[in-house]
């Protein structure tokens, strides 16, 4: 099993640690990749409408600032300095070390800035999103579209994935949709299902936190992952097609 997960817009800054080293991160044939888009972030947060540009208000300037001196910041492993509402549900901080083992092998989080990295992986805190588009590169989905098959098309055979990404970061890679699993999330008031996404991120978080502390085997099917799901939550499984992956339908009660 593989739980694909977004990066978290905030980004918890590190206090202290050495910098990043790409060669250190997984994935290492995104490096090429990787160090266009780090070059290409550090020009665009140069520029005087480097806000505009990266689509952030002026409150996220420091933030905007720290992407100019990225080779030179503090890194620390990718599950401390993502944070929010789905990785504050996910909490790796209170597993267990055998737990926490299991999420560094099992997690991959999509990024705008990495292309993909596990969640051990040490990283400085950014300020990029995947909706936003660079000059050098163009749009980040469509710039990482075209090379990240090439490193996780291979690292995902065999293996279920929980797909628990927003939708600008799944438009960066489609997996194999046989072996593929959306999760959606819905709340039902008077028979009527609507989206929220507060509740969706922070359920997301819930269900990864689930599969890897829960006792027993780790799914390896969309039926045992529906399963798995019944354990906590009001779930059903929306069969996928040749070209569709399957959906994984958490509902919440009012």
């Amino acid at each position: 099993m593989l739980i694909l997960l977004p990066p978290s817009e905030g980004k918890t800054a590190a206090a202290k640690g050495h910098p990043f080293d790409l060669h250190e991160l997984q994935f290492p044939e995104l490096n090429p990749a990787r160090e266009e888009v780090l070059a290409a972030l550090a020009h665009i947060s140069h520029s005087p409408d480097a806000l505009a540009q990266l689509g952030v208000g002026a409150s996220l300037a420091a933030e905007v600032e720290r992407n100019t001196r990225l080779h030179n910041e503090p890194s620390a492993p990718a599950h401390t300095v993502y944070s929010g509402v789905l990785y504050d549900a996910l909490g790796y901080r209170s597993m267990t070390a055998t737990q926490k083992r299991k999420a560094d092998a099992a997690v991959v989080v999509i990024s705008a800035l990495w292309g993909a990295i596990g969640f051990a992986d040490s990283i400085p805190a950014y300020r990029l999103s995947m909706a936003v588009g660079l000059p050098e590169t163009g749009k980040l989905a469509s710039y990482w579209r075209k090379r990240l098959p090439t490193a996780l098309d291979t690292h995902a055979e065999g293996h279920l994935l929980v797909d628990c990404r927003s939708s600008t970061y799944a438009a960066a890679w489609t997996p194999e949709p046989a072996r593929t699993v959306v999760v959606n999330v819905f709340q039902e008031r008077n028979g009527k299902r609507t989206v929220v996404s507060h509740f969706a991120k922070h359920t997301r978080g819930e269900l990864a936190r689930h599969l890897l502390t829960r006792r027993g085997k780790a799914p390896e099917t969309p039926a045992a992952l529906l399963k798995a799901a019944q354990e906590v939550w009001q779930a059903e499984l929306v069969a996928g097609t040749a070209r569709k992956a399957h959906a994984l339908n958490i509902v919440l009660g009012e």
